[in-house]
């Protein structure tokens, strides 16, 4: 089946306004689940008319990317950088590099104190974007729905610290009994571009059809990584700095001392870990994150990727997903034969006789 056509819109950040749909190519993307995804193409500049264009469109900070296979939205972003190169023949093109929308919200920073008490941690979250789209200018179109996580947290955001609000966000979710966070890009109902921040607790679930990979078959090829380099079992977590005693030196808050016995009595060595949150002044708080990472650290997440070559079953709708992996050959002579989830992926359409593939990072499904 031949591929779907692909087409970059670049357009007004605030009103979603088209400026323009040009030309692009080496056109490489990407997107995840719990960090913000990327997209990386070039405009070339073979003429006045084109560079007039280029110009209006291609603006860094206020241009919104949103790319098309057919009539699908398959990824969205904002305009970030501009390179604008000329090669030794006088050919000019334009290298563009776009984060993902989460990107946005790791460049707004909290000028007014917030305080939540036993609240459930989406509504935390949807109060922070709420701050970040209120502000005059701060408006990019991220909606959500109202659906709840059943976690009630207790949280207060000091002004002081001019706290970035996609970091506050990212640690919310990465204390104990957390949850996953992205901003998805798609057409809704009525064919709308739609940017909607998407919350799942504890892990973010799609998809009702399982999947099949096989190697040798579909999947082209694959690598997997085994990494013990932050591998830990004994853990301590510090938090801010505590001065009861204007006399004395201020020492940090320190969570609870973990220590995993049972790795040990198996027979694993003692390594340590540790983690900062220096502003967080909450003892409980501290020890949620603190068990948190000390439970990762004990377990680092694999990440296997498999490069496959894109169909109709194979699509940015797959994150949160989950496929089964049938991999037979020499280091596998029984097969393996598991279950993972879709965490991220990245696309290369094809171009100049290269296939069109995706390779998709997975992790074991729970």
């Amino acid at each position: 089946m031949p591929s779907q056509p692909y087409r970059v819109l670049f357009c007004d950040l605030r009103s979603d306004a088209l400026l323009d749909a040009l030309p692009v190519q080496g056109v490489s993307l990407d997107d995840y689940i719990g960090k913000s995804g990327s997209l990386r193409a070039t405009v070339p500049v073979p003429n006045g008319e084109i560079a007039e264009r280029a110009r209006r469109a291609l603006v860094p900070g206020r241009t919104a990317v949103w790319v098309e296979r057919g009539r699908e939205i398959w990824w969205g972003g904002i305009l970030w950088t501009l390179n604008l190169a000329s090669d030794a023949r006088g050919f000019l093109s334009a290298q563009i590099q776009c984060g993902g929308w989460e990107s946005y919200l790791y460049r707004r920073l909290l000028f007014d104190g917030q305080v939540a008490q036993g609240v459930d941690q989406f509504d935390i979250v949807r109060g922070l974007l709420d701050y970040v789209q209120s502000t005059p200018g701060g408006d990019i179109g991220i909606t959500y729905d109202g659906e709840p996580s059943g976690v009630t947290r207790d949280r207060e955001f000091s002004r002081y610290d001019l706290p970035v609000i996609g970091d506050l966000i990212s640690q919310l979710a990465a204390v104990e009994r957390g949850f996953e966070w992205r901003i998805a890009s798609f057409r809704d109902a009525d064919g709308r571009r739609t940017k909607r921040l998407v919350l799942g607790h504890p892990i973010i679930r799609a998809g009702a059809a399982e999947i099949v990979l096989d190697h040798p078959g579909p999947i082209l090829t694959y690598a997997w990584p085994y990494d013990a380099s932050a591998l830990a079992n004994g853990w301590q977590s510090r938090g801010a700095a505590i001065n009861s005693n204007q006399a004395a030196d201020s020492v940090p808050l320190m969570s609870e001392r973990l220590v995993a016995d049972d790795d040990l009595a198996a027979g694993w060595p003692r390594l340590d870990g540790s983690s900062d949150y220096t502003t967080v002044e909450d003892p409980t708080t501290l020890d949620d994150h603190a068990r948190a990472d000390w439970n990762a650290a004990r377990r680092p997440v694999q990440i296997p990727e498999v490069e496959v070559l894109l169909g109709d079953n194979v699509s940015p709708a797959l994150l949160g997903s989950t496929v089964r992996v049938r991999i037979r050959d020499l280091w596998h002579p029984a097969g393996l034969d598991a279950r993972y989830r879709v965490v991220g992926l990245s696309i290369n359409p094809p171009e100049r006789g290269r296939p069109e593939t995706a390779k998709l990072y997975l992790e074991v499904a729970a």
